[in-house]
């Protein structure tokens, strides 16, 4: 097997009711990475999961807000992520519930590139 390249990944985990300011945390997190430039990042909703409150969050269509786990995934290299935990920390520490944050490094086996879209 062929490695393509080396990078880092951070995978913070969050609920889809986590807020920054207004906006779901999950989407500030996203839109900051763009804006700082990393080379990518997706916000995965999960269907079913806990944290350290042992409380199961699970979507359900009864109910009026949903609840879910999410883990946001961002990918570059080493320097540009640790650099970019450094400036969303503060807003880690400020939640009010809790969060976990994971850093590792990976193997890209493959990346093809799509064209910049100009939106």
């Amino acid at each position: 097997m062929e490695k393509k390249s080396s990078a880092t990944l951070l995978r913070i985990f969050i609920s889809s009711t986590d807020k920054d300011g207004h906006q779901p945390l999950y989407e500030s997190l996203v839109f900051k990475a763009r804006d700082a430039g990393l080379a990518g990042a997706t916000a995965i909703k999960g269907t079913l999961g806990y944290g350290s409150s042992s409380i199961i969050h699970s979507y359900k269509f009864w109910e009026v807000t949903e609840k879910v786990p999410v883990v946001v995934e961002i990918i570059d290299q080493r320097a540009k992520v640790e650099s970019f935990y450094n400036s969303i920390k503060p807003i880690l520490e400020k939640m009010r519930y809790g969060c976990l944050v994971l850093c590792e490094d990976i193997d890209v086996l493959f990346h093809k590139t799509g064209e910049k879209s100009r939106v």
